[in-house]
């Protein structure tokens, strides 16, 4: 049986008969993921390349709805591994016992900072910020700069957020108002939002595709909850080359996001999604990320495409709150959020 193990030793190695145990043939990874994934074709065909797994990509919504719904499915996952689970969102996916431990080797060419888990249940994938996005043709030439900007006159109903129980960037918002304003301050400031008419919409896709006036939006609304890269998006997907970008951000209203990926426990190809989570920090995967989802990549000397550093403000100082923190208040902060604003 010796010629067995060998067999079985070369395909691991070789990638491409990563398997589960009762299953003969290539191996289809499932990749479950947000709506905003992104990546281009010849990156992920080089992966099935080097390694012959094929990837499927499943977009189960926005990050926050996709999350939920792979916690309740967790011992019949949709997939093989989680991408898009943040530092929000992050303990109610540990508690949930949602991923195995992986220590990828490519970690330790990743800073300390980003790597949230010391059992390594989840592996740092990207960075950035989520921020206020503002319509320069809308705003004029004295555009909003801070949190008491946003509840003014002068921008009553303009503003735009994504729903903090349904969406990423919502529940980010919502936190980044509690880190300005703290615990016994941050309901009245959303009272104020919601007297100043703020609209509120599940999800990203629809707050900025839908509502936002500014760029690619077709609303009505010159504020949104975005990202502190959604103005060198605006320029690269341009329909006609543009000098400068239509969108600004408010920067005092950032709050760092990291996103992480994870191995289902109950995977049937965890061989193939530990190798993609390699690949995910691998030079080739990090630099390719940042014009596909707009984030940051976390590998160290992976380098941030001339957009990002001409049309992308420098957000030195991002709003935050320890993890523990959130970890023992979000459940409550959302309830409360709910009701001043939705009740």
């Amino acid at each position: 049986m010796r010629w067995m193990a060998a067999l079985l030793a070369l395909c691991l190695i070789a990638g491409g008969c990563s398997k589960n145990d009762n299953e003969k043939g290539p191996v289809t990874l499932r990749l479950v993921t947000h709506d905003s994934f992104a990546a281009s074709e010849k990156v992920l065909k080089s992966f099935t390349q080097e390694t012959g797994i094929k990837v499927k990509v499943v977009m189960n919504g926005d990050a926050g709805a996709a999350l939920n719904s792979s916690i309740v499915n967790r011992r019949h996952p949709l997939g093989d591994m989680f991408f898009g689970v943040d530092n929000t969102f992050l303990t109610r996916a540990l508690k949930a016992d949602l991923f195995e431990p992986y220590t990828s080797p490519a970690l330790a060419d990743v800073p300390k900072a980003y790597q949230l888990d010391s059992k390594h249940r989840v592996t740092p994938i990207d960075h950035g910020d989520v921020c206020i996005n503002y319509d320069k043709a809308k705003v004029g030439t004295s555009p909003p700069s801070t949190f008491n900007d946003l509840v003014s006159k002068e921008h009553k109903n303009q503003l735009v957020v994504e729903n903090p129980a349904t969406s990423s960037p919502g529940l980010v918002f919502l936190l980044s108002t509690i880190a300005k304003y703290g615990e016994n301050g941050w309901q009245d400031y959303w009272r104020k939002l919601k007297a100043n008419g703020v609209e509120v919409v599940n999800g990203w896709e629809e707050a900025y595709e839908q509502s936002f006036s500014g760029g690619s939006g077709k609303g009505d609304k010159p504020l949104v909850v975005s990202y502190s890269t959604s103005p060198p998006a605006e320029v690269v997907f341009a329909e006609k080359p543009l000098n400068d970008a239509p969108t600004g951000v408010m920067t005092s209203t950032c709050f760092e996001q990291i996103e992480l990926a994870g191995v289902f426990r109950y995977a049937k190809h965890k061989d193939a999604a530990r190798q993609f989570v390699d690949f995910m920090l691998s030079r080739r995967f990090q630099e390719d990320m940042p014009l596909q989802m707009f984030v940051y990549p976390v590998l160290n000397g992976a380098k941030v495409p001339d957009e990002f550093t001409k049309y992308a403000p420098t957000v030195d100082h991002p709003l935050s709150i320890p993890a523990k923190e959130i970890d023992a208040n979000r459940d409550r902060w959302i309830a409360e959020w709910t009701k001043i604003v939705l009740g």
